[in-house]
């Protein structure tokens, strides 16, 4: 990979390239980098990579974590040497990207209906995607290929996926009889459920659907059931973990950069925490360009730097500009410009133009997309690595 001008929070006036850079054993914060920069702590994802890996050994899930949140080959390539099974995308673009990277077993965590993806899948092989009307059903049909398919189970209110049992019936049966479509199993997703109940309750239909369609003989025994996104991997856990015969698949994606605000409220792990915890990996860092009030300041980030969807980024730390660290206490963000961050802060902040501060973000899969090219930090924040994103 070459490194230059257009590569965002790198400051490189001449071309190099990615492994003469990393030779330097550059610091985040000699020279090489200007402000805002995303950058991803090595110590932080290895810990979420072995304890999501452990949690599943343990519990005898496969795992095929969604790839989305990161559209990273590097931290894709680290999920499977990890243990994944797969890794889960959410388009069939994002799944080109994949099978470009690297030869392995892919799901498209969604309905795929242009002929365009289907004729290119149809001549692949390991990757799944969904089905879930008998439209779609007919569609993949009409393409020349040979398909896998997972039938789509969704709720009331949610967004894709089969409302009934009936329904399921039907679509299976149709991906029977079809030429060139294999039926490999159940799926659907509960983290869009308001709570751990509902996401049981959904949980239940799934399980005994695909029981119901194994006694029909719609279903091969051990075939596939999988559901997680990662808010109730616990809930998908507990209903899996009662299942016999079939082959449980966990898809659990966030995990691996985790966040300190809508997964560190949510993360599952606070319902069981003798099973693990996770880490947040990413820190967004950022300079303060103006004090214009007593409570106020400016740093130089924003929209177009930090997810701002499921809450806003969180103070964390300030360097000042003569290298000293301390916490950012008192300071919240409490809106964002397209560059700019209004931060609120105590007035004896101490804080003035020029000091760095650093932000952890909320909801990971809405960070990565702003970032081409992110530097992984080992704990001194010296640049290990280079996480390159395709989105």
């Amino acid at each position: 990979m070459i490194l230059d001008w257009r590569v965002k929070g790198f400051w490189l006036p001449s071309p190099v390239d990615s492994a003469s850079f990393l030779d330097g054993r550059p610091s985040l914060f000699g020279g090489s980098f200007t402000w805002p920069i995303m950058a991803a702590r090595r110590s932080a994802i290895d810990h979420n990579l072995s304890t999501l890996a452990d949690y599943c050994s343990r519990h005898g899930l496969l795992f095929a974590p969604h790839g989305k949140t990161t559209m990273s080959p590097t931290l894709h390539a680290a999920q499977l040497s990890a243990g994944a099974w797969a890794i889960t995308v959410a388009s069939a673009n994002q799944a080109l990207v994949c099978r470009n990277s690297g030869s392995f077993r892919l799901i498209i965590a969604n309905e795929v209906l242009d002929p365009v993806a289907l004729q290119w899948i149809g001549a692949q092989s390991d990757i799944l995607f969904y089905v879930d009307s008998l439209a779609a059903v007919e569609t993949v049909a009409s393409v020349s290929g040979s398909f896998t398919v997972l039938l789509e189970l969704g709720y009331p209110g949610g967004r894709t996926g089969c409302r009934s049992l009936a329904d399921a019936r039907a679509i299976a049966a149709a991906v029977a009889a079809a030429p060139g479509l294999t039926l490999a199993g159940v799926a659907g997703y509960e983290g869009g459920l308001p709570s751990a109940a509902e996401a049981a309750s959904y949980m239940d239909f799934l399980v005994s659907t695909a029981v119901s369609l194994r006694s029909d003989g719609l279903l091969a025994p051990d075939t596939i059931v999988s559901a997680g996104g990662s808010t109730y991997f616990d809930v998908v856990t507990s209903a899996l973990s009662s299942l016999s015969g079939f082959r449980p698949v966990l898809r659990s994606g966030a995990y691996i950069t985790h966040d300190h605000g809508f997964y560190q409220d949510h993360t599952p792990f606070l319902r069981v925490p003798d099973e693990g915890s996770l880490q947040p990996a990413l820190e967004l860092w950022a300079q303060v360009t103006s004090t214009p009030e007593d409570n106020l300041l400016i740093a130089g980030m924003g929209k177009r730097d930090a997810p701002h969807d499921e809450g806003l980024p969180v103070p964390l730390l300030i360097r000042s500009r003569d290298g000293a660290v301390r916490p950012a206490s008192g300071l919240t963000v409490t809106k964002l410009n397209d560059h700019h961050a209004y931060v609120t802060a105590p007035s004896d902040h101490g804080i003035v133009p020029g000091d760095l501060i650093c932000f952890g973000i909320s909801h990971p899969c809405t960070a990565f997309d702003k970032w081409r090219v992110i530097p992984v930090v080992d704990d001194t924040h010296t640049v290990t690595d280079l996480l390159e994103t395709y989105f």
